[in-house]
């Protein structure tokens, strides 16, 4: 490999960012001990974060951002894949600080590599991507702590977007009633068909009047909104229940008394797939491969790398839904 197509992001002299296609030597790379050849990435709202120049998310530039990545060895200096084994990369810096899956190679440490299982393609293994791995972990952390299908309903905020999507299709594909949040009214007989029961708008949540605490009405809840919705979650949330925390789209301040975690035994739970272990990565993939299997076609669109910069643009403006599949 002498060259390779990546989207690189690069910073005028005015500051302003430009996310382009190009030809790149194989010295753009870094020297790691993974070289992969990529088959299929994924779009994420950090990838239109690093590809806008955000200085949160990449220090450096030029970058080439995605934080999913799919493909086949093509080198390991050590020991721990062999060339021509299917793997997958989600999170850890890769697409961050480390160069990412929008590209033809990827170069990457040995400890970031999952390898797919048998019954997974790398086509399926991006369409659940970061997106899909972290409503796997949120559904997962319910279950652990007895959120169970019989005891009610599971709210899913931020229902429209690919965490949202995702996590609606599993909770219905394990049996659970899901009432799912959105933003967008003309996806709401979408979201029903994915599995959700009923469809809130999200202004007339947001326009609830304030209160200590509202009527027990959900066993557990995904929440990637953050702010005062995840306050308005906790404060429904029936005895024992938990909210797992996996978004601050709104917010990241939480105003709010204590009285749901006293009064109620509420839980919330923290999660958070980039740096997860990759021990427990492998565990959930196995279940994404097998018991969790699912169909997401119908919810994601495959694109090219050359359309991808649009479509990061459409997720900063807001104007995106659902997941975005990159064929590279």
């Amino acid at each position: 490999m002498q060259s390779f197509r990546a989207l690189v992001t690069e910073i005028s002299s005015d500051g302003k960012a430009s996310t382009e296609l190009q030809n790149l030597p194989s010295t753009f790379l870094p020297t790691s001990e993974v070289l992969i050849k990529v088959e299929y990435s994924s779009l994420n709202y950090k990838d239109a974060l690093s590809a806008s120049g955000h200085k949160g998310i990449t220090r450096n530039f030029p970058h080439i951002p995605g934080i999913d990545a799919a493909g086949v060895v093509v080198s390991d200096i050590s020991g721990a894949f062999k060339p021509g084994m299917r793997v997958l990369v989600t999170g850890f810096d890769m697409g961050m600080n480390a160069h990412g899956g929008l590209s033809e190679y990827i170069a990457v440490p040995a400890n970031w590599v999952v390898e797919i299982p048998n019954d997974l393609s790398t086509r399926v293994a991006m369409q659940w991507g970061t997106a899909g791995l972290t409503a796997a972990m949120a559904v997962d952390a319910l279950v652990a702590n007895q959120v169970t299908s019989d005891k009610g309903d599971v709210f899913v905020t931020g229902a429209s977007g690919g965490v949202g999507m995702i996590g609606i299709r599993l909770l219905s594909h394990l049996g659970y009633s899901v009432v799912a949040l959105s933003g967008k009214p003309e996806l709401a007989e979408t979201l029903k068909v994915l599995g959700a029961s009923r469809v809130i708008a999200r202004q007339d949540f947001a326009e609830e009047p304030v209160r200590a605490l509202y009527a027990m009405e959900y066993a557990g809840a995904i929440d990637t909104l953050g702010g005062d919705y995840l306050v308005q979650v906790v404060k429904r949330l029936k005895f024992g229940g938990a909210v797992a925390v996996c978004g601050m789209a709104s917010g990241v301040e939480l105003p709010m008394q204590v009285y749901p975690f006293i009064l109620r035994g509420a839980r919330m739970l923290g999660i958070y797939s980039a740096d997860s272990p990759l021990a427990y990565k492998q565990q959930l993939w196995a279940k994404i491969a097998e018991d969790w299997s699912l169909n997401l076609a119908d919810f994601c669109q495959e694109i090219t790398l050359e359309q991808a910069p649009s479509v990061l643009s459409s997720m900063l403006a807001g104007t995106s839904s659902g997941r975005y599949l990159v064929k590279i």
